[in-house]
């Protein structure tokens, strides 16, 4: 594969498949091929695609390393620091590196797709000049077809059927700046507004309602943290106050922060931190914990929002 395109050694094609057959004939030579180069290797799709490929690869499949998307990836903005930064970082020694990555598949749910396909646009600023080929396969049959035009718009290469091409409609920036949606204020949600001095009632105030709300235990504890980061970003960096609000979502506990703050990086919050980092952990923390976060900034303050499942 090739990115004459770009010219950046970093290569990121899209695999539109149709069907199991199609789906094991992209994916187990794309890995064949990555371990007959000495490559490091990692597949990365949800569950039955890991299936898939590992009975197509034979005995070989005790060279590679397997994750269920579904678990590792239900957060799209954890992939990108935790799964393949993770990988690829680890190897590094060992020359380019070769990962398949399913971010996106049939029931990932509206709320979670804007997400997704940012994280799709921010994986080629991520590995922009690392010697890094990540192939990410979409099911041309069961996605929508905006789905797959915003897979030709975060992707250089798209292979379709017996076609490699580039395509003609990559543009990584400007899907980033359209998913950069507005997130409507939730009706009947508790709030507080907060400052430096009223940071403890605040986290008080998000532990009462999440208790009442049903969190419990691991998940209680997990909420607390996320929000002592959050707030405390807010004051540092958002301005020095905020608005903490929180409710119930189907089966999820939605917590959110609002503040004066601009988030001018994309990639806050998703890259690995490096042990001799003072800070610049807390967004990070976030979306390590949580199931899903969804981030909107304007020139007047950013909304960050974290779902929490029951």
């Amino acid at each position: 594969m090739s990115t004459a395109t770009t010219g950046d050694p970093f290569v990121h094609p899209a695999l539109f498949y149709r069907g199991e057959q199609q789906y094991t004939a992209g994916t187990v030579p794309f890995v064949r091929a990555g371990l007959a180069a000495g490559e490091a290797v990692a597949v990365a799709v949800p569950g039955p695609h890991l299936e898939l490929i590992r009975a197509g690869l034979g005995s070989s499949a005790t060279n590679v390393r397997f994750l269920d998307m579904t678990e590792v990836g239900r957060n799209p903005g954890r992939i990108i620091p935790g799964v393949l930064r993770a990988f690829a970082d680890a190897h590094a020694d060992r020359g380019r590196v070769r990962i398949i990555g399913e971010p996106i598949w049939p029931g990932r749910t509206a709320v979670e797709y804007p997400a997704c396909v940012q994280h799709e646009a921010l994986i080629n600023s991520a590995f922009q000049d690392r010697e890094v080929t990540i192939l990410c396969p979409y099911d041309a049959d069961r996605l929508e077809p905006e789905v797959l035009a915003d897979a030709r718009a975060t992707h250089p290469v798209v292979i379709d059927e017996d076609t490699q091409l580039p395509s003609p409609t990559y543009d990584p920036q400007d899907v980033i700046a359209r998913y950069n949606e507005p997130l409507p204020r939730p009706p009947g949600a508790a709030s507080i507004s907060f400052d430096a001095g009223e940071l403890p009632k605040s986290r008080y105030f998000a532990v009462q309602e999440a208790e009442r709300l049903g969190l419990m235990g691991v998940r209680l504890q997990d909420l607390t943290l996320a929000v002592a980061e959050l707030t405390t970003n807010s004051v540092l960096h958002g301005g020095g106050s905020g608005t903490l609000r929180i409710w119930a979502e189907d089966e999820r506990i939605v917590c959110e922060v609002r503040d004066h703050g601009r988030l001018w990086d994309p990639l806050a919050g998703r890259r690995p931190a490096s042990r001799d980092q003072p800070g610049g952990r807390g967004l990070l923390l976030v979306h390590y914990i949580a199931d899903l976060v969804r981030v909107h900034t304007a020139p007047d303050g950013t909304t960050i929002r974290f779902y929490l499942a029951r």
